[in-house]
């Protein structure tokens, strides 16, 4: 039989490596599905081919959402697992997560479970989905997780959408803004310049500072373009690195008003995810890995791998959370209470009910404070162009009317 080189992720979210015999590249898939390690890329030796990933195309969170839901009803109501999946794919109108449920189906048919089915195409069901289905059908209670899925899910789209609503305001606003004064720059101002020119007038500074920037925004306007590029293209690589990514979600925490939203964010999805995980019956160490991996936030992952660590050697969930310097004092707190009680993972989904609706005034007070603020921009950067542009004018009548 071939020997095949694999690398990939374990539970714990750590890269692993080696090589196995295998009949061929699917065994071997399926086979390194059955111990949690996903993202795997398989190589025979001796050639170059790499095993393609599957589930790569884009579905919408809503559209998961849906098919959890819909998924709950059918188990509930007694259909085998098998023809509710082939009545799921028949019914979706996206073509990569019909291909995705049909390909889950045919899996289950051979004989595996449907967690381990779904760990095949890890860009549509993640680790949190994967576990958590895996926990449902070794508890009985699949339908019930499928249920809590779409709800987790749900609340993801709705969290995602606040967040969303809040940036297009100021985005909007800023766009306007550039294309106005580049509007200027480029066909007003040059006007203006000729006008002065042949008047032979002095000019003061402001009005040389503006001419000289449209002079500069007329022959270099695609410096601006390579900026703008480099900068979005060095923010992605940066972002690559591991160090790298750490330094910029710590920044962007660190920002004023919009640090605080995103703190918010992250204490409602932490809350949420680990919440959902623990009532569905995974293993606190397993969810906290799951956790961190899913979070979004270097810093935030880097704090819960901290917090697992600690668990493991013996300590409560509450002292390694404090330390860490995330969470407000509040929110670890209310999870200290909760592991006195055994009711942790109720009380995780407070905090998080009530964190999303912290994040939903936060965003509309960033709102509320950046309105005045951008209409000042644009009040200023407008305003000043079109009165450097006159100031020449307004010193000419004044020396005639003298």
């Amino acid at each position: 039989m071939p020997v095949f080189t694999f690398t990939g992720k374990n539970a714990a979210g750590e890269k692993v490596s080696g090589e196995r015999v295998a009949e061929n590249k699917q065994v071997l898939k399926a086979a390194l599905a059955r111990e949690r390690i996903s993202d795997s890329t398989i190589k025979e030796k001796g050639k170059e081919f790499v095993m393609p990933t599957f589930g790569s195309g884009k579905v919408a969170t809503k559209d998961i959402a849906i098919f959890f839901r819909q998924f709950s009803v059918m188990i509930d109501a007694g259909l085998p697992l098998v023809q509710c999946l082939e009545i799921l794919a028949a019914n979706q109108e996206n073509p990569a997560f019909q291909k995705a449920l049909t390909g889950v189906r045919q899996t289950v048919e051979g004989g595996a479970t449907l967690s381990n089915a779904m760990r095949g195409y890890p860009k549509i069901f993640d680790d949190l989905t994967t576990n958590m289905i895996e926990a449902g059908e070794t508890g009985g209670i699949l339908d019930i997780i499928l249920q809590r899925l779409s709800a987790y899910v749900e609340k993801a789209v709705k969290l995602r959408s606040a967040v969303k609503s809040a940036l297009i305001y100021p985005v909007s606003v800023i766009s306007i803004a550039v294309l106005i004064v580049g509007a200027l720059l480029k066909f007003v101002v040059p006007i203006f310049a000729n006008l002065f020119t042949g008047l032979g007038v002095a000019l003061p500074a402001p009005t040389r500072f503006v001419m000289g920037l449209s002079r500069f925004v007329s022959n270099f306007w695609w410096v601006v373009f390579a900026v703008v590029i480099a900068l979005v293209v060095g923010v992605k690589q940066v972002r690559k690195h591991p160090k790298g990514r750490y330094v910029w979600d710590n920044m962007m925490l660190h920002l004023p008003v919009f640090g605080m939203v995103l703190r918010k964010i992250a204490v409602a999805r932490f809350t949420r995810t680990l919440g959902t995980l623990i009532t569905s019956g995974v293993p606190i160490l397993e969810g906290l890995s799951i956790t961190a991996r899913t979070s979004g936030n270097a810093v935030l992952e880097q704090a819960l791998m901290k917090v697992r660590k600690a668990i493991e050697e013996g300590r409560t969930i509450v002292d390694p959370l404090k330390e860490c310097g995330v969470f407000p004092n509040m929110v670890t707190q209310m999870i200290g209470v909760g592991e006195a009680t055994g009711a942790m993972d109720a009380m995780l989904q407070k905090i998080a009910d009530f964190y999303e609706d912290e994040v939903d005034s936060a965003t509309k007070d960033m709102l509320t404070l950046l309105e005045p603020v951008m209409i000042s921009f644009l009040g200023v950067a407008v305003g000043g162009i079109v009165i450097s542009l006159y100031m020449p004018l307004f010193s000419m009548i004044a020396k005639l009317a003298g």
